[in-house]
């Protein structure tokens, strides 16, 4: 019995940590040259719009209120892009980024607005803009995102307006994107090549650009097309498996964005020129990573920032999560806030949008869950207020580790909002540019990285427990390992592997103790090492001294922070505004609230901290 007994206990503890590297993905893979002349749609175009596909959307854009609205504000854009200069290659840092994503912007929006309206001035345009970037000497493959996003947006402009595009633009269009972007894809030892068998952001963007890209070319070099497509769908499954099991993405809701709309692009362009995507959307996880995405944003719009996530969401997420509502007819994913008022829609994947808030077809209205468990790499829980919580309550915590893409020394980190103010914040992203430009090794992970001495990347500067002032373990990994739904749900995260040599464990955990209050506890066992444990939290709201805590007060409201254990300790306000660092991200009135536990506070080794916050 004792040793079944230990078996379950094992099987529960698998199912709640569920290490990503341990849960296999492949894709069905029948793609060769023979194979693409048999199945390759013969229709103009093939890529994500289909004839079938506009003849919808055309007679949507008559009736829909929604999709003339969205319309319209292609059409702004398209009068602003006509009167701005042509794009150079122009770099910043390394990156030619920011001119291949408006690259993107500018033929989706141009060459979907010319399929419905053939404007000369606009086609006259859409050649020019082809013309100029397949003149460039390359598309950067130093930083193959860059290829990757030029690829895909010519590939789009010579499938939907190619039969109208001059003979010599559409063959110097599909020469550029054999020479510039499929041929430096095979350059497997040059550098920054990793993506090609990586897991994270880059490896779905990259694929799936050579995707489009082989669909593009498919008609005059099908072998190279073929090869490219069927290395895709090998390697796609690296970046596939990191949504398993739950959807919880690991970088974060703002790279979810990113790498997810680019999953989805595959995913169309291979159903729509092949008829199906292979299993791309049926991979675990994958799907259900827009209710991730959801419950990521708190009901005030602001997101659970970790990683190196911006902090809110915008018109962009609203078109990625239409393709969800799309395919599954789940009103859920359809955000008709911003389609009422699409003027702040802008980027790399405003055209298809249009082509997927037009496929939408209301067939039911899911509900998100009050609490909210997702495991894998970063695993992570959602707490929110019951139906109707006038309070806005939002908890978001996380385990994790910081070794992985866009990782920070956050693990057991929270946000908290209550009366539409976040109390506890995360100190979110900072711009790359400034910190490459002095050679800051950002991209370094290791144990002694200058990374982690950033105030949003440390563990110093997050809301999560350090112990004797030192980092991390930033291999260390925390799991979530009970979730418990109910009256007074919560979870617990085992930081022990996180404070590796300075204690022997550590069990934190949250409990929502009602839509007004959080309970948080930490035990722990000490060990020789250990000199003090420091509870802390990041806040811009102002503090006031009170018994036993403080009272943090902003935009009129306030919340009270309570120490129930131990009795000894006091909170200390240390201001990070300025920030410790001149090249650190500046939060106003930024400040860290610290508890330091001394450790001969402790008894027999073990100690606990315990602290509620609440507008009780």
């Amino acid at each position: 019995m004792k040793k079944s007994i230990h078996l379950w206990l094992l099987l529960v503890c698998y199912a709640l940590m569920a290490p990503l590297a341990l849960i296999g993905q492949t894709l069905e893979n029948p793609v060769t040259a023979s194979y693409l002349k048999a199945k390759l749609s013969k229709e103009s175009p093939r890529l994500i719009l289909t004839p079938a596909i506009e003849k919808t959307l055309r007679k949507k854009l008559q009736d829909d209120p929604l999709i003339q609205a969205y319309y319209q504000n292609m059409q702004n854009q398209a009068k602003e892009i006509l009167e701005q200069p042509l794009l150079k290659r122009e770099l910043e840092g390394f990156r030619l980024l920011f001119v291949s994503r408006e690259m993107a912007r500018r033929m989706g929006i141009l060459c979907m607005i010319y399929r419905i309206d053939r404007s000369p001035e606009i086609l006259a345009r859409i050649e020019e803009e082809v013309k100029a970037v397949c003149a460039f000497t390359d598309w950067n493959p130093i930083h193959f995102l860059d290829v990757a996003e030029i690829s895909f947006t010519v590939s789009i402009a010579t499938d939907w307006v190619g039969d109208a595009l001059s003979k010599e633009t559409v063959k110097l269009a599909k020469t550029s994107l054999i020479e510039k972007g499929i041929l430096p894809s095979y350059n497997e030892g040059g550098e920054r090549m990793g993506w090609i068998n990586g897991h994270n952001n880059w490896n779905t963007i990259c694929h799936s650009g050579m995707i489009v890209a082989a669909l593009a070319i498919a008609d005059v070099d099908p072998e190279l097309a073929a090869k490219t497509i069927a290395r895709a769908l090998d390697k796609i499954t690296g970046s596939l498996r990191e949504y398993a099991p739950d959807g919880a993405y690991p970088e974060g809701p703002s790279y979810w964005e990113y790498g997810t709309s680019y999953g989805v692009v595959a995913s169309n362009v291979l159903t729509t020129a092949l008829g199906t995507d292979f299993g791309i959307s049926d991979s675990p996880g994958f799907m259900e990573s827009a209710n991730f995405r959801l419950l990521a944003t708190a009901p005030s719009g602001e997101y659970f920032n970790f990683a190196d996530s911006d902090g809110r969401h915008g018109g962009s997420g609203a078109v990625l999560l239409a393709w969800f509502a799309a395919k599954t007819g789940d009103a859920l994913y359809f955000d008709k806030k911003f389609f009422n008022d699409p003027s702040t829609i802008r980027g790399t994947m405003t055209g298809p949008g249009l082509v997927w808030i037009a496929q939408f077809s209301e067939q039911k209205t899911s509900v998100l869950p009050q609490e909210w468990h997702g495991r894998g790499a970063n695993p992570l829980a959602t707490f929110r207020g019951k139906k109707g919580d006038a309070s806005q309550f939002y908890l978001a915590v996380k385990g994790g580790k910081a070794q992985l893409s866009h990782g920070n020394m956050d693990a057991g980190s929270f946000v908290f909002d209550l009366n539409g103010v976040r109390w506890v914040l995360d100190p979110g992203n900072q711009r790359y540019y400034l910190l490459n430009k002095i050679g800051f090794q950002l991209s370094n992970y290791q144990q002694d990285s200058e990374r982690w001495s950033l105030l949003t990347k440390g563990n110093q500067t997050h809301s999560t427990i350090t112990v004797n002032d030192a980092r991390f373990k930033a291999t260390g990994f925390a799991p979530i390992t009970d979730f418990k739904t109910g009256d007074h749900p919560s979870v617990l995260i085992d930081m022990s592997d996180i404070f590796e040599g300075h204690l022997t464990s550590l069990q934190r955990k949250f409990i929502k103790e009602s839509d007004h209050s959080i309970l948080i506890e930490d035990q722990f066992e000490i060990n020789a090492s250990t000199q003090q444990i420091t509870w802390a939290i990041m806040t811009t709201a102002d503090i006031v001294p009170a018994k036993n805590g403080v009272i943090l007060q902003k935009d009129g409201k306030t919340l009270k922070l309570s120490i129930l254990t131990p009795s000894e300790v006091s909170v200390s306000i240390i201001s990070l505004d300025p920030p410790p660092l001149v090249i650190d991200k500046t939060i106003e009135n930024l400040k860290r609230l610290e508890i330091r536990v001394p450790a001969y506070l402790c008894q027999e080794g073990k100690g606990s901290i315990q602290v509620r916050l609440s507008d009780e």
